[in-house]
């Protein structure tokens, strides 16, 4: 059977344990991107095996499955965040009739995969929080981000796409053993160079296997992968729907934040940040 482009194919040699898109073939080899993972890797075309469609629909209930608890989680953050916040807006005291509304954090999203770009932004719709995705390839990122913040004018910017850790490249502490790692640390530092206060512009940067030390030294406050393992497409969304939606009064409880990503702490990490959300009074319905 001939593979082709956008095939859903499986690594022999990896015991089939990751669903693959192939994004490119060339000699032999292809170019593969991970369905649910934000992993990039190349594989020789003869360790690969087309999977069937009761397979993808299998493997994918089970990735169904692990996104429907985190965002239950988020759900119930959401609903306690929300009681607090009308306490805060009324000072404690019951009014029927005093309503306020969320000026929720706006967020600048750039994906290196468009397929991931439409998932996350269909969940950032479902979490009501605002925002703009662009699709790039990671190489080109540091080229656009200057103009894109100053067009956006974000409270939070994502940084994602793909990444590797290649070992027969250098060893874990190589930047150049990283696919993407160094196009992803150099976007970081010319976005704190726009804004250098890490509580004004939140930053979230990095995919599957990313160096998470360069990341932060680069002035991310959110960052994968600590352990460099793969992380979920949807992780991303997840941290930066919670500093939208978390009060620029109330820091962001690391714990509670990561528990609610799919892969958890030992693919994303971060520093103490504040949330970005601001109440406004009274409820208009140009608000709403």
């Amino acid at each position: 059977m001939k593979l082709v482009v956008g095939e859903s194919v499986t690594r022999i040699s990896y015991q089939h344990d990751m669903l693959f898109r192939i994004v490119e073939i060339g000699q032999g080899t292809a170019m593969l991107a991970g369905e649910e993972m934000r992993l990039l890797a190349d594989a020789p075309l003869e360790d690969l095996q087309v999977v069937s469609d009761i397979d993808k629909r299998k493997r994918r209930q089970k990735g169904k499955e692990k996104e429907d608890v985190s965002y239950r989680l988020f759900r119930q953050d959401a609903k306690l965040m929300k009681k607090r916040n009308e306490y805060d807006a009324t000072s404690g005291y019951e009014a029927d009739d005093a309503q306020f509304f969320e000026m929720r954090g706006r967020v600048l999203h750039l994906d290196g995969d468009a397929f991931y770009l439409q998932r996350c932004t269909e969940l950032y719709e479902r979490f009501g929080v605002p925002v703009y995705g662009v699709h790039l390839e990671e190489k080109k990122m540091p080229e656009q981000i200057e103009s894109l913040l100053e067009m956006v004018q974000p409270d939070i910017v994502v940084i994602t796409g793909h990444d590797a850790y290649l070992n027969d490249r250098g060893n874990q502490d190589d930047l150049r053993a990283y696919r993407h790692t160094k196009y992803f640390a150099e976007c970081v530092r010319i976005a704190r160079r726009y804004c250098s206060h890490r509580d004004e512009l939140i930053i979230f940067a990095g995919a599957c296997q990313s160096h998470f030390e360069t990341l932060i030294k680069a002035g991310a406050n959110f960052a994968s992968s600590p352990e460099r393992i793969n992380i979920h497409a949807l992780d991303p969304v997840y941290i930066a729907a919670k500093v939208s939606r978390t009060s620029y009064k109330d820091a962001i409880r690391l714990w509670e934040v990561l528990r609610n990503t799919i892969t958890g702490e030992k693919g994303v990490g971060g520093i103490e940040t504040k949330g970005v959300m601001r109440l406004g009074m009274p409820l208009k319905q140009e608000h709403t």
